[in-house]
Parts: structure tokens; sequence; C-alpha cells
């Protein structure tokens, strides 16, 4: 209810109604009732009905330059008057009053003053004189502010409204102001425990953690810590969660903010919450000042602007970098910035001083991804067949968000399924839905193109088989989901850094297997290979432009992310070579069909297993499809091949950062040492081979 009522206020409907309200009040009291009332004369009539002996008594008081004249009648009289203004209320434009009050108006001469007198004292008429009031001249005052002051608290109030964009100013003297309130560090609960899968980006920030607990260790020794620290690394792999742990770590306020939060729709407005942001932080230091995805304000300037005027963006990365710039370490504030596209950042953003420490956060390793599994399953029950380091091998490219999404999924499939516990099959169905979308058994599929989906995705399989160096076939299912009508799940035997051209061609072998199955087996050609093309293609893509591995175009980068390399994302190359790019991307893709149709053509009977299985059972996993392949089980991995990680403390993760140290310190020494040795045996060497000359 408190939450509608603040709704009513500030909606400015709620405003225009009362001022309505206020008219309609204004016109029954002036309009509807006054007339009724009292009776308006002048002079002359007055000074009649005063002669006539039909004024009981009256009073004279003067005001502003003439004489008011207030009194009653001796008995009520009958008088029509004529509405001038608009009386919403009235039923006729005239209408009959009877009125025992009257009021005038008189000049101040003496000879309508002695007149008056004269009349009075012959009518024997109680005469009442007052001196002037100044309640008319305050009365005056007020019916002219009170409107204007009125109309003002309505402006005020809708400009109210107005400001709420953005950084949610409920108030237009607070644009400039920054909204973000710091997080108490009594609530902020987050450790370097809770972040799992970044254990030498935790180290990496030890220190940081160390200064903002004692900077007088620091400051001691001449240290300038480093004032801006830039998280950089793809969606979800927990920067925020790492700045979070960092102010939790140190016990000081965490400001965490938006790059879209600065820009407004008013100039100037960015630059003033930077100002107004890093005021309070500096109030309430030791802090840490979090920026999320800061390439909303901090792209580099002067990009694709032709004239010479400077933007609001502009203006809110300047005063930033002003902000920034005037650390002296002493403060105890430090900046934290998290992006995902680094490479547009301004120059002068990332230099010293600034943002002078950058650590990529960057897809978690297999032992990374199994301790991140460990956290987010703390709170869920699961079975004894769930293997988490399993789930970890089955999920390379998998970042924390998608994982915790992987186990979230899979207690909602539990759930659905009145389960207590979380078991393989929930996970399996989750890895499936995150990867590929619910599944849809209910649709209804022909037998001939079921038939036709099988030998496609067992194309790919029996391809993924045969081509195992790099990747491994961990599941197909002809079970449609999203947009596929079924799909094969080909993933690296081992987490990959780097991938030579032998890798991409049997990936893009792999991509055109389903089509090739298609010609071979039914002779036809269908539309459910077109996902495959598009991958294919940008594979293909990027070994021209990116990777440098055609003969033809030579080692040179002509593309970055799928955008051209140059000025303003204009192409740096000519027309020749955009035909020549076109032409080896189709070499690309003719070849690997090409190694398509030779593996699935002297592998016919294994490919007609497996399809024929597929319409069996609908879905098969990898031990199913080698044993289809090998007429037998292959011998399962070890699983001891990945080695398992945990979530490191603070504590542990600062011993782990001086084991290194050392480590590093003993192995200098050790080379220095074998340097100096080499040194002192060289030259009896070099006199023995003399001697022998």
């Amino acid at each position: 209810m408190k939450n509608n009522r603040n709704g009513l206020r500030n909606n400015s409907l709620f405003y225009i109604i009362i001022f309505i309200l206020l008219i309609l009040a204004t016109s029954w009291f002036v309009g509807g009732q006054g007339s009724s009332q009292v009776e308006n004369l002048s002079s002359s009539e007055f000074v009649a009905k005063l002669k006539a002996k039909k004024i009981k008594n009256f009073s004279l008081q003067p005001s502003n330059g003439v004489y008011k004249v207030s009194g009653d009648f001796k008995k009520a009289e009958s008088s029509k008057s004529h509405s001038n203004g608009v009386n919403l209320f009235a039923h006729s434009a005239a209408t009959v009053n009877r009125s025992k009050s009257f009021s005038a108006t008189v000049l101040p001469n003496n000879s309508t003053l002695k007149e008056i007198n004269q009349a009075a004292q012959k009518t024997k008429t109680k005469v009442n004189t007052h001196e002037e009031s100044q309640n008319g001249m305050w009365l005056n005052i007020a019916l002219t502010v009170i409107p204007f002051l009125f109309f003002a608290f309505l402006l005020y109030s809708m400009m109210g409204q107005a400001g709420q964009g953005g950084g949610g100013a409920g108030k237009i003297m607070s644009f400039g102001k920054s909204q973000t309130k710091p997080v108490d560090p009594k609530k902020n609960k987050v450790r370097f425990s809770d972040v799992a899968g970044a254990e030498e980006e935790k180290q990496e920030l030890v220190e940081v953690v160390d200064f903002l607990k004692d900077p007088r260790k620091y400051l001691a020794l001449g240290a300038r810590i480093p004032s801006g620290v830039l998280l950089e690394g793809p969606p979800g792999t927990g920067k925020t969660l790492l700045a979070r742990a960092v102010a939790g770590e140190a016990g000081v306020p965490f400001y965490s903010i938006s790059g879209s939060d600065f820009v407004e729709m008013f100039v100037g407005v960015g630059a003033s919450r930077v100002r107004d942001l890093f005021n309070s932080a500096k109030k309430s230091a030791p802090a840490i000042i979090f920026i999320d995805e800061i390439d909303a304000i901090g792209r580099q300037r002067g990009n694709g602007k032709t004239g010479g005027g400077n933007d609001e963006r502009e203006q809110t990365l300047n005063q930033l970098l002003v902000e920034m710039d005037g650390f002296t370490g002493k403060e105890g504030l430090i900046v934290i910035a998290a992006t995902n596209r680094s490479d547009v950042l301004d120059p002068a953003l990332l230099r010293p001083g600034r943002f002078d420490r950058k650590i990529l956060v960057g897809r978690p390793d297999v032992k990374g991804r199994e301790a991140i599994l460990k956290v987010h399953a703390k709170n869920k029950p699961l079975a004894d067949d769930v293997d988490l380091k399993v789930i970890a091998q089955q999920t390379p490219g998998f970042v924390g968000a998608d994982l915790e999404n992987v186990l979230n999924e899979a207690a909602l499939v539990a759930a659905e399924r009145n389960k207590t516990k979380i078991d393989a099959t929930d996970i399996d169905e989750a890895e499936d839905r995150v990867i590929a979308g619910p599944a849809k058994k209910d649709r209804v599929i022909s037998a001939k193109e079921r038939e036709t989906v099988a030998y496609h995705e067992a194309g790919h399989a029996i391809i993924g088989v045969v081509l195992s160096d790099s990747r491994v076939v961990r599941k197909v299912t002809i079970i449609p989901r999203g947009r596929a009508g079924g799909y094969a799940i080909m993933l690296p035997k081992e987490d990959q850094n780097l991938l030579t051209k032998k890798d991409l061609m049997e990936q893009v072998a792999g991509l055109m297997g389903g089509r090739t199955a298609e010609e071979i087996i039914f002779g036809v050609q269908s539309s459910g290979a077109s996902n495959d093309f598009e991958q294919a293609t940008q594979i293909a893509r990027s070994m021209v432009t990116e990777y440098g591995m055609t003969k033809r175009l030579g080692m040179v980068q002509l593309e970055k992310g799928g955008a051209p390399v140059g000025a303003y994302g204009q192409a740096n190359y000519s027309q020749e070579t955009a035909t020549a790019i076109d032409e080896e991307i189709r070499k690309i893709l003719d070849e690997g069909h090409q190694t398509a149709i030779d593996v699935i053509q002297s592998h016919r009977e294994q490919h007609k297993a497996i399809a024929q299985a597929l319409l069996k059972y609908e879905t098969l996993d990898e031990k199913q499809i080698l044993s289809l392949y090998n007429t037998g089980k292959m011998p399962a991995s070890a699983q001891d091949e990945f080695p398992s990680e945990k979530a490191s403390t603070f504590e542990e993760a600062k011993q782990a950062a001086q084991k290194r140290d050392e480590a590093k310190q003993a192995e200098e020494l050790s080379k220095k040492n074998d340097s100096d040795q080499q040194m002192t045996t060289d030259p009896t060497d070099s006199n023995d081979d003399q001697t022998e000359e």
C-alpha cells in the first residue's frame, strides 16, 4: 500500500486532478454562494436607499484610496443579478437573490461624504467608521503569489518525474548527483572462497586487499598501489563477483555502478555524477568503486566523429580521467572496472596511473569448472550418481554463469519430476536445455523426415569418431530442441587455447557431415544443414581473414571478430582481395565437404548402425556411439585425468601468491648461477681451442 500511495503522489495526473478540484471549489464559493448573501450597490444606489430609510446600519472603512461601505438592510431586498464570469454551478444566466446585506464603494470627495453624513443624521441611521486595514494588501499579495507557487510546485513535481530515468533521481536538482549508495561492509558477505575458477586472478588481487587493510606497510616503502584495476574477460566469468570479494575481504564500502548510469539526456550530467561519486567515496575511504561495463563511457574519443564537437559521453570520460589522475595513493580509494571489450577503450584510460593493472578473467579450465560446480552445488541435494568432475569434463567453454544455470535447470527438472535429489539424468537434461533449449517430444514428425534427421546426425557422429584427434562426440540425438530437429554435441578432448589448421579443418568436415550423409543415402539436400553451414563458414572466414592459414592471402589479418580491420569499420583491403577471400572460403568448405564424403563412403556400415540406433533409442551418448563403431566398448578414461580444484580463501590465495613468487625467484637465481658458472668455464675452453688450433 505504501508503494501505491507514493506512486500516486509521484504521478503528474494526481496534481492535475487536484488543480481541477481547486478551480471547481473556487467557482462554487465565488460564483455559487457569494451573490446570494451580499448585494453590491453603486454609490448613487446606496445614497438613494439611505435617504429612503431602507438601511439599518452601515460602516465606512478607507481602502486603497476609496471608502468601502458595508451594512445591513432593514428588510431583505430582492434583486436580479447577471453573472459576468463563468459559474460552473449556475442554472441560468440571471438569478433572483434576496439579500439582507450590502456593500458599496464611495469616492473620497467632500461632497459625497457630506451628503452621506447628512442623510444618516436625518434618518437616524447608525454609522460606524474604521481605520484603513492592512489585511487587504496582504490578501492581494496572497492571491497573486499562491497560484504562482502552486504552478511552480506542479512543474517541480513533473520535472522530478522526468528526472527518474537513468540514475533514478527523484528531483530535478539531483540530475548531477550519483544515486549509488555504498554497500555496508557488514552486509557484504562475499569472500574469496565464494569465487571459484579464478585462482590466479585472486592471487593478483591479494595485494589490493592488503593495501586496503594496512596501507601504512606500503606507504612506508614509498610504494604506490595501483589506482585502478581493469578486469577484462567474456561475460559471465565472475568479474563483478571478484570485485565484491575484494571489498568483502578488505571490509571496506563498495560503490557499484554501471557505465551507462553516468549518461543522461542533459549535457554535463555524466561528468557531474562522476565528481559526486568520487567525492562520496573519498569521504568514506578506504573504499572501492566498481564500474561495470566501463566501455559504455570509456570508448576511444573521436572515433567516427567528423566535426570538432564533444558529446556527453566524452565529457564523462574526460571527468573520469581527471578524477583518477588526482589520486595520490593516500586516499585509500581503488577503482575496479569490468569490461569484455577492452580493445575499444581509450588509451588514456589504460595508461599507468589510471588502470595500470589489467587482469584477464578468462573462461575456467576443467579444474576451475569443477570448483565452480562445487560452489553452486552447496545448497542442492545431489544423488550418488552425480560426478561433478564428469560434468566439468563435458562442459568445455562454459563460464561460471553457464555452470550455475546448468545446476539451476537440473534442480528445476528434478522438481518437475517430483524427485528429492538431483541425479545424473536431470543434469544431462539440463545441459541439453542450456545448449539447445527444451525438448519438443510432442512434435509430430513424419517417418521419412525422422529417418532423414537420423542419418543426418549419424553423419556428424561418424566423422567425429573417425576424425577424433581434437574433438569427440559426446552425444547425438534426434529429439527436436528449439529450432533444431536434432543435434550432435562434439566437444574438445581437453581445454584448448590454440587451434591448429588441422583442428579447424576437422571441425569444418564434421559440420559438413550432415548434408553429405543426406546426399549419399537419400540423394537429396534438405534445409536442416543451414546452421551447419553458418558455423562452417564462420570458421573458414576466420581461417582466411584472421589466422592467416591460406597460401594465397598469406599471413595477414584482414578482419577481427568478423568486422574489417580499418578506420571506423571500413575495410582496408581492395575489391580484388575481397574476391580472393570469398574464393578461399569456398575452397575450404569444398575441401571439408570432400573429406566428409570420403569418411562416410568408407564407413557406410558403421554410419548405418548409428542411424538405426538413433531411430530406435533417439539419443546416444559417447560410450554407445563408440560401442556401435567398434562393436565393443572402449575402456573408461581414468577419473584422475583431470586434477581437481577447490575455491581458495583469501589466506590460501595469499600463500599461493607468495609460493609463486618464491619459486620464480629461485628459478631466476638458478639461471643466474648457471650463467655465472658458464662464464667462468668459457675462457678455459677457448684457450684449449686455441691451443689445439
